[in-house]
């Protein structure tokens, strides 16, 4: 009897012990995976497709994710192109556009009293994120942001938390970005393609003319001469919940000029 009751104890805890090894492959093997952005552009064949890294950046991919699924990027253009990347999703068109609570959530009316703009905290490692060590290498996408500390070295916290809704797309290695702008993701297709060509089109010249002397300059931009605009972006979050980012007010630059003294109210 005491020898059948062994047996059966020891065939327990080897199916026990089975379960937990099981359990332990599972989830080693059954990694989640990342979100994929899908960015078609007007005029152009292959969509740019993005994988999301919210291992570096969760609240910029989520922030991404909601926008983009609720339609706001749609119709936008790509504004600015230069040498080491191509910039998009500004409300504007100019670069000058911020998003609003209203893009985030449908339930809030746009306008509305409870409707703002609002900014995104910058997720880098000189505004204290350690652990996005993602690099600004060819194919990267990363948050644009403003700079403040022109007009005030003090403004260091302003300009590093005001990411939105404008992303940029690397075409070649810029070093002096890492650390300092929040990547959150690796094109994987339509590179070498749709947004090498877009980096290539030709940019607008813009003419002033002196009103004394009738003398007319010229001036490159570096904004596509002829619009390129965002078709759709969708991400397919593979079932995943990332949920609505954490926003912060937007810096209100005029604001501060007159808390300064710099200007009269």
């Amino acid at each position: 009897m005491k020898k059948a009751l062994l047996i059966i104890a020891i065939v327990i805890v080897i199916v026990l012990i089975g379960g937990v090894c099981t359990s332990i492959v599972l989830n080693a093997t059954q990694k989640i995976e990342n979100p994929i952005a899908t960015i078609k552009i007007q005029g152009y064949d292959e969509a740019i497709v993005v994988e999301l890294y919210p291992e570096y950046a969760e609240n910029t991919v989520a922030n991404f994710i909601t926008l983009a699924n609720n339609g706001f990027y749609n119709g936008l253009k790509i504004h600015r192109v230069e040498e080491t990347l191509i910039q998009g999703g500004d409300s504007s068109g100019d670069g000058t556009g911020s998003p609003s609570l209203s893009d985030l959530d449908k339930s809030i009316e746009k306008g509305s009293d409870a409707d703002d703009y609002y900014a995104i905290p910058g997720e880098f490692r000189a505004n204290g994120y350690k652990n996005n060590t993602l690099k600004f290498e060819r194919g990267v996408i990363g948050m644009a942001r403003g700079d403040y500390t022109s007009y005030s070295s003090s403004l260091k916290e302003e300009s590093y938390n005001s990411a939105g809704s404008q992303f940029f797309i690397m075409t070649q290695a810029l070093p002096s970005l890492n650390g300092n702008y929040t990547g959150f993701g690796k094109v994987v297709s339509g590179l070498d393609t749709t947004v090498d060509s877009i980096s290539k089109v030709e940019t607008a010249v813009d003419e002033s003319t002196d009103e004394e002397t009738g003398e007319v300059t010229k001036t490159e931009t570096n904004r596509p001469a002829t619009d390129v605009i965002i078709e759709s972006v969708t991400v397919d979050t593979h079932g995943v919940e990332y949920g609505k980012p954490v926003t912060n007010e937007i810096f209100d630059l005029y604001s501060w000029y007159v808390s300064q003294g710099l200007i009269s109210q």
